[in-house]
C-alpha cells in the first residue's frame, strides 16, 4: 500500500512518526511524509523516506487554510495514497478535508489529544467539538492516544466511521531506561551548573503558558531544588502569558541560579537520568510521551491532574497529581518529593514498571499496524 503519514510540523514528523514510517515501511508498504518545511524534514529522508512538504499554518486564519486544501488536495489526487494518516489538530482538520476530495479509500485520524478540554470555555469547547464532528463524517478509522479521549470521540460520536480505538503512546525502552552511570550523571550535573547532591526537577515541553510554564516558575521560587527546562519556542507557537514568568525566572537573583532554559537537547535520556523529579504542568495534553520517558528511566512524575497525565500517573503509586494553574499546590508536591528520598525511589521504580507495560514503542506501532490490515 501507499501511505501518508500528515503532521504540521517536521519536528513532529521526526520526533513522533518516524517510529510508525519504520514499521510500516518494514512491511513493504510505500510511506511518505507531508509537514511544513523545517530541517527535520531532511533527518526524515536521510532515512530513506520521501517527504513532501506544504505550509500548514497553525493560525486560525482561513484564507491560508483554504489555500493548504488545495495543495494537499493536488499532491492526493497526484500521488492516489491508499490511506492518509492525518495527525495534529489543524493538519488533522485541512488533511481530511482535502482526503476526502481527493477520494483516498481511507482516511485515519489519530488525536494526539483533542484540542478541546475540559479546562476550555464552554463556547470555545463546542466549536473544536463541531468541527471535530464535521471532519469526522469523513473520517475512517480514529485512534486516539488516550482511553479517556477515546470515550468521549464514542460519546460525541465524533466520526462516522465505526473504529475509534485508543492506541496508547510509546517510547522507546531501548533508549529511555534507567540504567545510567554515576559519571556521566555527575558530568552531565557539572556542564548545566546543579552539581554535587543537589536536587533536580526536569521538565519537558514547548515554550508556551499552556504548558504551564507561569505556575511552575512561581512555584520554584517556593522550591529548593534546580529545574532543568528542556525545550524551546517553535516560530509559529505563541509568547502570550509567558514571557511575565521567562523575564522572573531569568531576573529574579535566586531564580536564575536554579532554573537552567537549556533549549532543543538530543540527550533527553541522558538527562533523565541525572535527574530527581519530573514534572509536567500543562493544562492540556492527550498522552504525554514527556511523561512516559520519564517513567521509563524511572522518575518519579508529578503532573497536573488532566485527560492523558491522570491516566499514565497513579497517585501515590507512580507520582503525583496536582491540580491546573495551582502553583502553591504543585510547590507541595514538588517539595514533598524533593525531600523524600525513599518516596521518589518507590515511585519512580513503579513508573518504571507501568510504561514498560503499558506504553513500550513496539506494542503501539503493532495495534495500528493490526488494526489497519498491514
Amino acid at each position: 500500500m501507499k501511505i501518508c503519514q500528515l503532521c504540521n510540523l517536521d519536528f513532529t514528523l521526526y520526533h513522533f512518526l518516524l517510529p510508525l514510517m519504520r514499521g510500516m515501511g518494514e512491511r513493504g508498504h510505500e510511506v511518505v511524509g507531508v509537514c511544513s518545511q523545517g530541517p527535520f524534514a531532511e533527518m526524515v529522508r536521510e532515512e530513506g523516506f520521501r517527504v513532501e512538504t506544504v505550509s500548514i499554518d497553525r493560525s486560525t486564519n482561513i484564507v491560508k487554510h483554504a489555500r493548504t486544501v488545495a495543495e494537499l488536495t493536488a499532491l492526493f489526487a497526484r500521488e492516489k495514497f491508499d490511506i492518509v494518516h492525518v495527525h495534529n489538530p489543524v493538519a488533522a482538520l485541512v488533511g481530511r478535508i482535502a482526503a476526502w476530495r481527493a477520494g483516498v479509500p481511507c482516511i485515519v485520524y489519530t488525536a494526539h489529544g483533542f484540542y478541546f478540554h475540559e479546562n476550555m470555555p464552554l463556547h470555545k469547547r463546542g466549536v473544536f467539538i463541531a468541527l471535530e464532528w464535521l471532519a469526522g463524517r469523513v473520517t475512517h478509522v480514529l485512534f486516539t492516544q488516550s482511553e479517556e479521549d477515546a470515550e468521549t470521540a464514542k460519546r460525541l460520536r465524533l466520526i462516522a466511521g465505526r473504529h475509534i480505538e485508543a492506541i496508547g503512546n510509546g517510547v522507546d525502552g531501548r533508549r529511555f531506561h534507567a540504567a545510567g552511570s554515576r559519571l556521566d550523571r555527575a558530568r552531565i550535573r557539572k556542564e548545566i551548573g546543579s552539581a554535587g547532591e543537589r536536587i533536580v526537577i526536569m521538565t519537558v515541553g514547548r515554550l508556551v503558558a499552556e504548558k504551564g510554564f507561569p505556575e511552575l516558575i512561581e512555584a520554584m521560587a517556593r522550591v529548593d531544588a534546580d529545574l532543568w527546562v528542556i525545550g524551546e519556542r517553535l516560530e509559529s507557537d505563541h509568547a502570550k502569558g509567558i514571557e511575565e514568568a521567562l523575564t522572573l525566572a531569568r531576573s529574579d537573583e535566586q531564580l536564575r541560579e536554579r532554573v537552567h532554559f537549556l533549549g532543543y537537547r538530543d540527550d533527553i535520556p541522558d538527562l533523565l537520568r541525572a535527574a530527581d523529579i519530573f514534572v509536567s504542568a500543562s493544562h492540556r495534553e492527550g498522552l504525554p510521551r514527556s511523561i512516559i520517558e520519564a517513567m521509563m528511566c524511572a522518575l518519579p512524575v508529578v503532573a497536573t491532574n488532566i485527560r492523558g497525565s491522570r491516566e499514565e500517573v497513579v497517585p501515590g503509586e507512580t507520582g503525583l497529581l496536582v491540580e491546573v494553574k495551582q502553583p502553591k499546590e504543585l510547590a507541595r508536591a514538588l517539595d514533598k518529593l524533593a525531600g523524600d528520598p525513599a518516596m521518589r525511589k518507590k515511585l519512580g521504580s513503579a513508573g518504571r514498571v507501568r510504561a514498560r507495560d503499558l506504553y513500550a514503542e513496539f506494542k503501539v506501532i503493532a495495534r495500528q499496524i493490526k488494526t489497519l490490515g498491514l
